[in-house]
């Protein structure tokens, strides 16, 4: 296809996005719609709650989407034929019905189009001060490991997530690329642990993530390009980093379908862009001295539209 000044137009890439809705602030479909448009992607959000702002608020008001009402909006869609889509995007959940309704619609979208990308962030817990806590009901653990991942094409797991689905605790980066191992042979191609605690040969003051991609050549024969981002830790307890870091992932490795270094490079940048200018300007707002609070630290995403759209790369990744 050609457009308007004869340039060829990129072919149309429509994203399924499955997530939670805030009215302020940005998590969820929120963190993750405005980046993905800003790269050019179609995005359509189911809102999976809607809130009027994050759970770290002092406050919050809102509503709950069941499985079935999930149901029904996906019926909707296939009524009217506009159930093809190139990639789904899910993130936080806390039940367990409604994940296994976003398997079944993940299936069904995959036999309609068998190219479909499932980029799940499969949002479980995290690690605080070495201990591990869960912040989701424990049974959704076994709906993830056995029916969510198994039909995902790249997860997003932290450090904790990766242990609970592989059941292997990861405390060199030697484990945790048997770990990452043991994930792709769940199913998922390309594996992204997002954050860690392990040393990171820069010092203490940078946060490692790890990115695994397997790919089958031709011939059969598998290779996998390992690589590690340091990126400078950024001192805030920011929320919805993991949901646009996800979103972020998912068009760049769309750009770069073979070069899962660039992609992540591109990715961590453009999300160090956004944490600085956010905490630059949180603590303007709250003035010298005080600490952010949650309004305040809420991402500086409108602002961020350029970094997002062509981020200047300032984290380099390490090929292992």
């Amino acid at each position: 296809r050609v457009g308007a000044r004869g340039a060829a137009m990129e072919p149309e890439c429509r994203v399924l996005s499955i997530q939670s809705h805030v009215v302020r602030g940005y998590v969820g479909n929120k963190a993750a719609t405005f980046p993905l448009q800003v790269l050019g992607f179609e995005v359509d959000t189911v809102n999976s709650v809607q809130f009027s702002n994050h759970t770290g608020y002092a406050h919050w008001k809102g509503q709950v989407l069941n499985s079935d009402e999930l149901h029904e909006l996906y019926e909707g869609l296939k009524l009217n034929k506009v159930n093809r889509y190139d990639y789904v995007l899910t993130g936080y959940t806390r039940d367990t019905s409604f994940l296994a309704m976003v398997v079944d619609i993940v299936q069904e979208l995959k036999q309609q189009n068998s190219n479909l990308v499932y980029v799940c962030d499969p949002v479980m817990g995290d690690k605080w001060n070495g201990e591990g806590s869960m912040y989701v009901p424990k049974d959704l653990l076994p709906v993830y490991r056995d029916k969510v991942v198994p039909v995902a094409d790249i997860i997003t797991p932290n450090q904790f997530e990766a242990e609970l689905l592989t059941g292997r605790k990861i405390y060199t980066e030697k484990d945790a690329l048997e770990v990452m191992d043991m994930l792709h042979a769940m199913g998922p191609e390309t594996v992204v642990i997002t954050s860690s605690d392990l040393q990171a040969p820069l010092g203490n003051d940078y946060l490692i993530a790890l990115g695994s991609h397997r790919k089958t050549k031709a011939d059969g024969t598998r290779i996998t390009q390992r690589i590690r981002v340091e990126s400078p830790k950024v001192d805030a307890v920011f929320v919805g980093t993991g949901d646009l870091f996800a979103a972020m992932l998912l068009a760049w490795t769309h750009k770069h379908p073979n070069n899962l270094k660039v992609a992540c490079e591109k990715t961590v940048s453009a999300m160090q862009h956004v944490l600085q200018r956010t905490i630059k300007s949180a603590k303007v707002q709250a003035g010298e001295g005080n600490k952010p609070n949650s309004a305040q630290l809420e991402l500086r995403m409108v602002q961020s539209k350029k970094d997002i759209e062509n981020p200047e790369i300032i984290v380099k990744a390490t090929v292992l």
